[in-house]
């Protein structure tokens, strides 16, 4: 059995779902629109469909993008709460990288 912190756990989960390029595409264009269907996405990026939605339901399990029913879309956008708390696990460990690797100078 796995003994690793919540918080552990968590940058993980963060760190899985912006381990892909894709990923990565889809929130940049998130926070430049703010809101967008999944249609507008695909529109976007040189993905299928299917992948288009695969990579969305990654990142909303991960806490990282929320999405409202509008009609028959889903209306996407970035997940304020899930984004403030990658950035202080996020930040954390990026700083105890840093302090670590610039001591060994």
């Amino acid at each position: 059995m796995d003994n690793y912190s919540s918080d552990q756990e968590r940058t993980a989960a963060f760190a899985r779902a912006l381990g892909h390029p894709a990923r990565i595409a889809i929130v940049e264009h998130l926070a430049q629109t703010r809101a967008c269907v999944c249609g507008d996405i695909v529109d976007v990026l040189p993905l299928a469909q299917a992948s288009v939605s695969q990579h969305l339901k990654t990142l909303k399990s991960a806490g990282l993008v929320k999405g409202e029913v509008e009609g028959t879309s889903v209306c996407y956008c970035l997940d304020e709460r899930g984004w403030q708390d990658a950035q202080r696990l996020l930040g954390r460990l990026a700083s105890t990288a840093v302090e670590c690797c610039g001591s060994a100078r």
